[in-house]
């Protein structure tokens, strides 16, 4: 492992804003060897013991570096902002800009999307963001918009609550609108290229932030999409 990356691990456990929870401490393992996991500390305490306000409160999964998220922060100042992701030198980035420049609504949580169900509690969150995400072509149920995943977000999204899915994939895109009804989710929006011409006016702010793939893969000629769910 390079210095660099090293050093960038030791400063993350400087951040307040950036939670870390190591594997062990989320999954325990009943007497027949199957895995439960466990509620961890901040799960329904997020605005009070993270925010200390009571303000709608928004994820991105699979956040990377943190952009969008930190951007959609700097946007919307009245709601609060949690990056997820399992990649500790990637959250770095995002954690040291929000630390350093003071960002009162934004915080990381480096965990697995599939633990997340430990870290939130029924109604502790309004919105989800999902943006260009693994398409995972050969294994679906890895999808972050698969019924299982969305099920597991129904467990802490409030209802009417959204899910936004932004991705270059077209493979995802069309999964999603396939089979987010199963799970009980009605699908508000859908733009097969969100650059290709007029947006209803309801749909103009996701031109607004544009994360570094997003801006390759315009450079690229790839059409982005999105999708718009609603927990129903």
């Amino acid at each position: 492992m390079g210095k660099g990356k090293l050093h960038r691990f030791a400063e993350n456990e400087t951040f307040g804003c950036l939670v870390q929870t190591p594997v062990g401490s989320i999954i325990r393992y009943d007497a027949g060897g199957l895995p439960i996991i466990e509620d961890q500390a901040l799960k329904g305490c997020w605005n009070g013991n993270m925010f200390h306000n009571g303000n709608p409160i928004v994820l991105e999964l699979g956040c990377g570096k943190g952009e969008y998220t930190i951007e959609l922060s700097r946007k919307y100042g009245e709601r609060n902002f949690i990056g997820v992701d399992i990649k500790g030198a990637r959250l770095w980035k995002g954690a040291k800009f929000a630390t350093e420049n003071n960002l009162p609504n934004v915080a990381f949580l480096r965990t697995r999307i599939e633990f997340i169900t430990a870290f939130f509690a029924p109604d502790e969150v309004s919105e989800i963001w999902v943006t260009f995400a693994d398409p995972q072509p050969k294994s679906p149920k890895k999808r972050l918009t698969h019924p299982d995943f969305l099920n597991r977000y129904k467990s802490f999204l409030k209802r009417g609550g959204l899910v936004h899915l932004k991705t270059d994939s077209r493979l995802l895109y069309d999964f999603t609108l396939e089979t987010a009804p199963s799970a009980g989710f009605k699908v508000l929006a859908a733009d097969p290229d969100i650059y290709s011409g007029d947006l209803a006016d309801n749909l103009s702010e996701i031109r607004e932030i544009k994360t570094f793939y997003e801006k390759r893969f315009l450079e690229e000629g790839l059409p982005i999409t999105y999708v718009r769910l609603q927990y129903s």
